[in-house]
């Protein structure tokens, strides 16, 4: 019986070739979310944590470092998957790529592999930066890192199915920018929703993002608004819907054909 080889030079090739534009867009990719995050703690972390002494028994400032790393770990991996993948078709070299001797896998594994890399760099400088401006105590680092690479990879392959959806830039940013920042404020990266009325915290159970920050927030401080376990259930099953898809997608040739 054959076992099929893995062409690790060509998913080396395409993610050297992601990588790169992450240092050639310094400003855009690093500089621009890191300085974001300080603006960040400087208005909630100064303005609103001098009436928000604790919540949860967490000080403010601590309190509101999950939420910006999930929010940067959401919003960049499927920016950088999603432009990743549009920008082969929209150039139509996606053409080359499918010619090549690469399967559908090495391709995700390629694109998504660079998304997600850029990703949890940014987020683990960003964990950095929150260090200069809020005392830090990790209960769960394991969990912690698992969480950033759940997400990061999850969403980057979300990402990737809107880049090969867009038919447009104004597609290609209408998802990020009007859907997930939106979800990241209203599911608890600023505050907790236990601090809301009825029926705004049952309705808000509704947000798939809370479930997100909460257990990622759980592995910092050990609490959390929902289960740590429902947390990875959640993001395990999205991951599925994902891969689902983008087998779909490679099985019709769904805008990856003419």
């Amino acid at each position: 019986m054959s076992v099929a080889r893995v062409n690790v030079n060509a998913i080396l090739t395409i993610y050297r070739a992601e990588m790169a534009r992450m240092r050639r867009t310094f400003w855009q990719s690093i500089a621009t979310p890191v300085i974001t995050t300080i603006l960040y703690f400087v208005v909630f972390g100064g303005a609103i944590g001098s009436r928000i002494q604790h919540v949860g028994g967490v000080g403010y400032g601590a309190f509101i470092v999950p939420g910006l790393i999930m929010l940067t770990l959401l919003t960049q991996s499927v920016s950088n998957a999603s432009i990743g993948i549009y920008f082969p078709i929209f150039t139509k070299t996606i053409y080359e790529i499918l010619a090549a001797p690469l399967s559908a896998i090495e391709i995700v594994f390629a694109y998504v592999g660079a998304a997600a890399t850029k990703s949890i760099i940014l987020a683990l400088i960003i964990l950095g930066t929150a260090t200069f401006f809020a005392p830090l105590h990790i209960l769960h680092p394991g969990l912690m890192i698992a969480f950033m690479l759940l997400t990061a990879i999850t969403f980057s392959l979300f990402g990737f199915i809107i880049g090969i959806w867009a038919q447009n830039f104004e597609q290609l940013a209408i998802i990020p920018s009007l859907i997930i920042t939106p979800l990241t404020f209203l599911g608890g990266a600023f505050y907790s929703i236990d601090m809301l009325p009825q029926p705004w915290r049952t309705l808000n159970l509704l947000n798939p993002v809370v479930y997100l920050i909460s257990g990622f927030r759980w592995s910092f401080y050990g609490t959390g608004e929902v289960g740590v376990g429902l947390s990875l259930a959640f993001t395990g099953v999205f991951m599925a819907i994902c891969l689902a898809l983008i087998w779909w997608i490679f099985k019709t040739g769904y805008r990856l054909k003419p």
